[in-house]
């Protein structure tokens, strides 16, 4: 065991570096060993790296046609999903309802 407390400061800020360092090789280390293992995996049940790289991408949403406008700037649009634009809860607070901003 190293014993910290003897080490100067420059020492002490190599042993970090050598530290931060060893720990980067270890992750990429384990990285390619997972890599390994989830290849052999595919390749026993008859997949492809091709295969393989379908999972990896993500869904793609399509755009959603807005479905409310702002009465008094018809240019600022909502879809109705995620969350409600200012002018949005400011037409509600007044008392007005989501029918009444529909396009």
């Amino acid at each position: 065991m190293i014993d910290l407390d003897s080490l100067d400061l420059k020492e002490l800020k190599r042993l970090q570096k050598d530290v931060t360092a060893a720990i980067e090789q270890y992750k990429e280390r384990e990285r390619k060993r997972a890599l390994a293992e989830v290849e052999a995996f595919a390749r026993e049940r008859g997949l492809s790296p091709a295969d393989l790289s379908e999972i990896s991408t993500k869904r793609v949403r399509k755009p959603v046609p807005p479905k409310y406008a702002n009465p008094a700037d018809r240019s600022q649009t909502w879809s109705g999903r995620g969350r409600q634009p200012r002018w949005v809860v400011a037409a509600l607070a007044d008392g007005r309802t989501l029918d009444d901003l529909a396009i």
